[in-house]
């Protein structure tokens, strides 16, 4: 499986650098109140194009992940208060027969 893994990668790799290689053409970047950058290549801005959008995909995912690890810590308390709870209840052997049934008639 691990030499599968490399091999899916290696390919994966080769594609990327074949794309880059045949996208190296220059082009000019405009950005907002005339700020242009010229002659960058092509595969330059797809990069840091990508890497932009990884960055923003992955703080999009910040709160989410906030949100079920407070839950996860939330549900871990419980279970050992639950736990501590069932640990410490005294067993039917050590309950006086009197507290669970009266001994004398009503």
């Amino acid at each position: 499986m691990r030499y599968l893994v490399w091999a899916l990668r290696l390919l994966v790799f080769v594609v990327v650098l074949m794309f880059a290689l045949k996208n190296t053409d220059r082009v000019a970047v405009n950005f907002y109140n005339d700020y242009v950058l010229h002659d960058v290549p092509l595969i330059v801005v797809m990069l840091a194009t990508f890497v932009a959008g990884a960055v923003f995909g992955l703080l999009l995912t910040v709160p989410a992940a906030m949100r079920r690890r407070r839950e996860a810590m939330r549900l871990r308390r419980e279970l050992d208060r639950v736990q501590n709870a069932i640990n410490n209840q005294p067993s039917a052997d050590t309950i006086p027969p009197e507290s669970i049934a009266p001994m004398s008639p009503l």
